[in-house]
Protein backbone atom coordinates (compact mmCIF):
# COMPACT_ATOMS: atom_id res chain seq x y z
CA UNK A 1 0.00 0.00 0.00
CA UNK A 2 1.35 3.27 -1.09
CA UNK A 3 -0.40 6.34 0.15
CA UNK A 4 0.11 9.57 -1.51
CA UNK A 5 -1.91 12.84 -0.61
CA UNK A 6 -1.89 15.05 -2.75
CA UNK A 7 -3.46 18.37 -1.15
CA UNK A 8 -3.37 21.97 -3.26
CA UNK A 9 -5.55 25.01 -3.53
CA UNK A 10 -8.42 24.69 -5.79
CA UNK A 11 -7.55 27.41 -7.54
CA UNK A 12 -4.35 25.56 -8.60
CA UNK A 13 -5.13 23.21 -11.84
CA UNK A 14 -3.06 20.20 -11.14
CA UNK A 15 -3.30 16.64 -11.99
CA UNK A 16 -3.13 14.41 -8.97
CA UNK A 17 -3.45 11.41 -10.96
CA UNK A 18 -0.21 12.45 -12.98
CA UNK A 19 2.04 13.34 -9.60
CA UNK A 20 0.46 10.11 -7.83
CA UNK A 21 2.07 7.77 -11.10
CA UNK A 22 5.19 10.00 -11.56
CA UNK A 23 6.02 9.49 -6.98
CA UNK A 24 4.79 5.41 -7.79
CA UNK A 25 7.60 4.85 -10.97
CA UNK A 26 10.17 6.95 -8.99
CA UNK A 27 9.92 4.82 -5.77
CA UNK A 28 9.99 1.58 -7.73
CA UNK A 29 13.01 2.98 -9.55
CA UNK A 30 14.79 3.21 -6.06
CA UNK A 31 12.87 -0.25 -5.66
CA UNK A 32 11.23 0.89 -2.67
CA UNK A 33 7.58 -1.59 -2.03
CA UNK A 34 5.71 -2.46 1.00
CA UNK A 35 3.53 0.62 3.08
CA UNK A 36 4.91 3.78 2.13
CA UNK A 37 3.07 7.31 2.67
CA UNK A 38 4.15 10.94 1.73
CA UNK A 39 2.38 14.02 1.36
CA UNK A 40 2.54 16.38 -1.75
CA UNK A 41 1.52 19.78 -0.65
CA UNK A 42 0.75 22.76 -3.68
CA UNK A 43 0.91 26.08 -2.52
CA UNK A 44 0.94 29.66 -3.25
CA UNK A 45 4.20 31.63 -3.27
CA UNK A 46 3.53 33.67 -0.10
CA UNK A 47 2.85 30.27 1.67
CA UNK A 48 6.25 29.33 0.36
CA UNK A 49 8.33 32.26 1.59
CA UNK A 50 6.40 32.14 5.03
CA UNK A 51 7.96 28.04 4.91
CA UNK A 52 11.45 29.04 3.62
CA UNK A 53 11.67 31.89 6.30
CA UNK A 54 10.43 29.88 8.62
CA UNK A 55 12.72 26.44 8.36
CA UNK A 56 15.27 27.41 6.47
CA UNK A 57 16.01 31.21 7.74
CA UNK A 58 15.49 32.23 4.14
CA UNK A 59 13.54 35.46 3.82
CA UNK A 60 12.47 34.78 -0.32
CA UNK A 61 10.18 32.11 -2.07
CA UNK A 62 11.29 29.00 -3.61
CA UNK A 63 10.07 26.31 -6.00
CA UNK A 64 9.99 23.14 -3.71
CA UNK A 65 11.13 22.39 -0.03
CA UNK A 66 11.60 18.93 1.15
CA UNK A 67 10.30 17.85 4.55
CA UNK A 68 11.53 14.17 5.80
CA UNK A 69 10.13 12.78 8.89
CA UNK A 70 13.18 10.88 9.94
CA UNK A 71 17.00 12.22 8.98
CA UNK A 72 18.51 9.71 5.69
CA UNK A 73 21.43 10.91 7.55
CA UNK A 74 21.48 12.65 11.08
CA UNK A 75 24.66 15.06 11.70
CA UNK A 76 26.15 13.39 14.48
CA UNK A 77 26.35 10.07 12.91
CA UNK A 78 27.94 11.06 9.78
CA UNK A 79 31.24 8.86 9.79
CA UNK A 80 28.99 6.16 9.80
CA UNK A 81 27.66 4.71 6.50
CA UNK A 82 24.17 4.94 5.80
CA UNK A 83 21.85 1.69 5.99
CA UNK A 84 18.02 3.06 5.12
CA UNK A 85 15.39 3.70 6.97
CA UNK A 86 14.51 3.31 10.96
CA UNK A 87 11.33 0.91 10.73
CA UNK A 88 8.27 2.63 12.57
CA UNK A 89 6.46 -0.35 14.69
CA UNK A 90 3.13 -0.53 11.89
CA UNK A 91 5.89 -0.89 9.47
CA UNK A 92 4.71 2.23 7.08
CA UNK A 93 7.95 4.28 5.61
CA UNK A 94 6.72 7.74 6.17
CA UNK A 95 8.52 9.66 3.68
CA UNK A 96 7.44 13.41 4.60
CA UNK A 97 6.47 16.00 2.68
CA UNK A 98 6.89 17.44 -0.73
CA UNK A 99 6.04 21.18 -0.62
CA UNK A 100 5.50 22.55 -4.25
CA UNK A 101 4.44 26.76 -5.14
CA UNK A 102 2.48 26.32 -8.04
CA UNK A 103 3.34 30.22 -8.91
CA UNK A 104 6.93 29.21 -9.28
CA UNK A 105 6.15 25.77 -11.00
CA UNK A 106 4.55 27.75 -13.56
CA UNK A 107 6.50 30.54 -14.11
CA UNK A 108 9.51 28.06 -14.42
CA UNK A 109 7.86 26.21 -16.40
CA UNK A 110 6.81 29.27 -19.13
CA UNK A 111 10.43 30.23 -19.06
CA UNK A 112 11.19 26.84 -19.99
CA UNK A 113 8.56 26.01 -22.72
CA UNK A 114 7.14 23.34 -21.18
CA UNK A 115 3.69 22.17 -19.30
CA UNK A 116 3.18 23.14 -15.46
CA UNK A 117 2.55 19.41 -14.95
CA UNK A 118 6.22 18.31 -16.40
CA UNK A 119 7.66 20.83 -14.51
CA UNK A 120 5.77 20.19 -11.53
CA UNK A 121 6.76 16.08 -12.01
CA UNK A 122 10.37 16.78 -12.34
CA UNK A 123 9.68 18.64 -8.90
CA UNK A 124 8.51 15.97 -7.12
CA UNK A 125 11.35 13.71 -8.51
CA UNK A 126 13.85 16.47 -7.22
CA UNK A 127 12.07 16.29 -3.70
CA UNK A 128 11.42 12.86 -3.67
CA UNK A 129 15.12 12.24 -4.56
CA UNK A 130 15.97 14.65 -1.17
CA UNK A 131 13.39 12.44 1.28
CA UNK A 132 15.32 9.16 -0.23
CA UNK A 133 18.98 10.54 0.27
CA UNK A 134 19.66 10.20 -3.49
CA UNK A 135 19.46 13.73 -4.39
CA UNK A 136 23.77 14.68 -5.51
CA UNK A 137 23.92 18.73 -5.52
Amino acid sequence: MINIIVSSDPRYHINRTAIKLAVLEILQRHRIKGKVELGINIVGDRKMHELNKKFRGIDSGTDILSFALEDAQPANLQHIPRVGFISSPDKILRLGDIVISYPQALEDASMDGIAVDEEIRSLVEHGLNHLLGTHHN
